[in-house]
């Protein structure tokens, strides 16, 4: 099986022999294989722009497998962790998994669990950096609709009927029809049904006759 090489892996364990072990087999199928032997040394390289996963071994010197794993959620960075353990360390593995974990792989790690595993978590992240792709052409659209496009499109994607808007916004119902064609045509939605999945992939929020907007990545809810 080979591999797109525009993908990472980062492995974090402080047994070299470990590392440079699976880092071996994952270059074999041409995933680019990044080596760190503390969490220190991975939070201090630049992490390429490409879709990647970290394997991640629990017990590290300093800081542990898992408080890496928190503090990479704290600062919002969503790479998928896969979890390295031994057999006493499972407890600490389901806790990882609890916390986000995509897996964890118990020591010594079987080659087919590893490249399965990793197979999983970069397609996770692929899909994750397209869904960012077209939320934030979705926003782009938005950023076009006039402040009065954006209100009939919220109330019209939460449900309301022509009418309903018309009085909800105090505007004759042929001004809705025209605000909500225009929306349409801006947003690319063909639908009704389409503009409602956009609305929720904006996270627009409908307070009385108010629209607001908090950024909120869903996944493929606007196709």
């Amino acid at each position: 099986m080979k591999v797109s090489s525009s993908v990472f892996v980062h492995i974090v364990d402080d047994d070299k022999a470990v590392r440079e072990t699976l880092g071996d087999l994952l270059r074999s199928i041409d995933y680019q294989v990044m080596l760190h032997g503390s969490a220190s040394e991975f939070l201090n390289v630049e992490l390429p722009d490409a879709p990647a996963c970290l394997v991640l071994d629990v017990r590290l010197p300093g800081t542990s497998g898992l408080e890496l794993q928190e503090y990479l959620t704290s600062i919002n960075i969503s790479m998928p962790v896969i979890l390295m353990t031994g057999y006493g360390d499972i407890p600490m593995s389901v806790k990882g998994m609890k916390a986000g974990a995509v897996d964890f792989l118990a020591k010594p790690i079987r080659e087919q669990e590893l490249i399965d595993a990793v197979a999983t978590a970069i397609r996770m992240d692929q899909d994750r950096r397209h869904d960012l792709v077209q939320v934030t052409r979705l926003r782009e659209r938005y950023a076009l609709l006039t402040p009065r496009e954006r209100q009939v499109m919220v109330l019209v994607a939460s449900g309301f009927m022509n009418k309903h808007v018309a009085s909800e916004l105090s505007i004759s119902e042929p001004t809705v029809k025209m605000h909500r064609g225009s929306a349409m045509r801006k947003m690319g939605a063909k639908s009704v049904a389409t503009l409602a999945r956009m609305a929720e992939a904006l996270n627009i929020q409908r307070q009385g006759a108010t629209v607001t907007s908090v950024p909120k990545v869903q996944t493929k809810v606007w196709v």
